[in-house]
């Protein structure tokens, strides 16, 4: 009886990367190939499709999850509550679908007895990180493979033509080169001249958002409820979080919102033009801040800006199920607990502005914040917080003065100001000799 090939389970798009990796795999690794096709809320011309094109090339089975529900409720939630965007620009398209990816990769393996997992990513981008880390943490007996790492095709038309003599069929071309991710939360778009970062993005590169400039010529308002941190209702229509996403890239879309074109700096060390389109996840995340500015007390809102920057930097970085990330999960969680009022949005030629929010448990007092006559904020008061606020800084800048140390109201190249001991080298000439030294230098 002849030996039984060890089983690869592989991350399955149908694109040009992971439909060579089948015939790769095999070919090379001596592998039977179990596809896994995740349904996070891309576009796709019907997953069962995809399922009988991974089968035509050679896979032993092809499994199709729709994880758009789980996604939405276990994943984006989380996002949305650290308002998530990387270096303050990027809302994390892809590296939140990753993780649940992965997630389904280990049950696969483990249902199907596979020693591998693999997957089509290329060895200078950030996915590779973030599903092996994953898998990682899931289960870290797993090998993994990565045939685009190991494999000679160095590009996407060398790619293309292997797939072609291998009679594999691949949705890209040479006249549509773009390499693209999508989910329910947006779609990133890179390759072809987009690698030009001074090239204009062409506009057939978006699908979820219309040319601003064909945008209709009034504005549309859209209020979102909140419960909870999670908005539960649009405009007066309940329902899921998933749906609310759904209806908000439509909307949002429409009107042209949601487009990002920046240099983005990837975990490996390489700067990259990515462009994005995320109508939804702009406009919610815009929301949500907007109602935190209302709820949140003071010192937990400064404190949570830079916990978001840690969160979305760590899940960036494919550390979704890191110890950090699930603490991080935990403070955020807590801020959510009384995060509920309802925030009117206004959408118009490609803007997404706040126009209203309101909650039971907003902090904005009237009485405090208004300079009419129901003003009940106590002035004098005023006075004696001033002072303890500067105590620290009049101690400072009083004896710096008389010590005749540089200083805004000391012109250390005139040898002018409110000095009592003279000139500064004078006190300290040790000193002195160390900051001219020192101004040299970084001149």
């Amino acid at each position: 009886m002849a030996d039984q090939k060890e089983k690869a389970v592989l991350a399955y798009s149908g694109g040009l990367d992971t439909s060579c990796c089948i015939k790769w795999l095999q070919e090379n690794k001596g592998v039977d190939v179990i596809a896994v096709v995740g349904d996070v809320g891309q576009e796709h011309e019907g997953l069962e499709k995809i399922k009988q094109k991974a089968l035509k090339s050679g896979a032993l089975d092809c499994l199709v999850v729709d994880m758009r529900e789980t996604f939405a409720k276990e994943y984006l939630a989380k996002a949305l509550a650290a308002n998530a965007m990387y270096e303050n620009k990027y809302p994390l398209v892809s590296a939140l679908s990753r993780p649940l990816i992965s997630k389904h990769l280990v049950d696969a393996a483990h249902k199907f007895g596979a020693k591998y997992i693999a997957h089509g990513c290329t060895g200078k981008g950030n996915d590779q990180v973030r599903f092996e880390s994953s898998i990682t943490m899931l289960d870290p007996d797993i090998e993994i493979l990565a045939p685009v790492r190991e494999w000679e095709l160095k590009t996407r038309p060398e790619e293309m033509e292997w797939a072609q003599a291998h009679g594999i069929e691949v949705p890209t071309t040479k006249k549509s080169p773009y390499s693209i991710d999508d989910n329910l939360w947006g779609r990133a778009i890179e390759c072809g001249v987009l690698e030009d970062p001074w090239t204009e993005p062409p506009a057939d590169i978006y699908t979820m958002t219309s040319d601003p400039m064909q945008t209709p010529d009034q504005p549309e308002y859209v209020e979102l409820t909140f419960a909870r941190g999670l908005p539960y209702m649009i405009n007066g229509d309940q329902k899921s979080f998933l749906g609310i996403i759904y209806a908000l890239n439509e909307i949002a879309g429409k009107h042209g919102f949601g487009r990002i074109d920046m240099i983005e700096n990837r975990l490996v060390g390489v700067k990259s033009r990515e462009c994005y389109e995320v109508p939804a996840g702009l406009a919610l995340i815009q929301a949500h801040k907007a109602l935190e500015d209302l709820v949140l007390e003071r010192e937990v809102l400064h404190y949570k800006l830079g916990m978001e920057q840690a969160w979305a930097t760590a899940v960036y970085n494919g550390q979704w199920f890191s110890p950090l990330k699930e603490a991080i999960d935990a403070f955020m969680a807590s801020t959510q607990r009384c995060l509920s009022g309802t925030v009117k949005l206004k959408f118009y030629k490609g803007s997404c502005t706040v126009v209203g929010r309101k909650s039971a448990y907003s902090l904005y007092d009237y009485a405090l914040a208004t300079y009419d006559k129901d003003d009940a904020f106590d002035h004098t008061a005023a006075k004696g917080f001033i002072k303890l606020q500067t105590l620290s800084g009049k101690t400072w800048a009083s004896n710096r003065r008389q010590e005749g140390a540089p200083a805004e109201l000391f012109d250390a190249e005139k040898q002018q100001g409110p000095l009592k001991k003279g000139k500064y080298e004078d006190v300290t000439p040790l000193g002195q000799q160390v900051v001219v030294e020192a101004e040299a230098i970084l001149a």
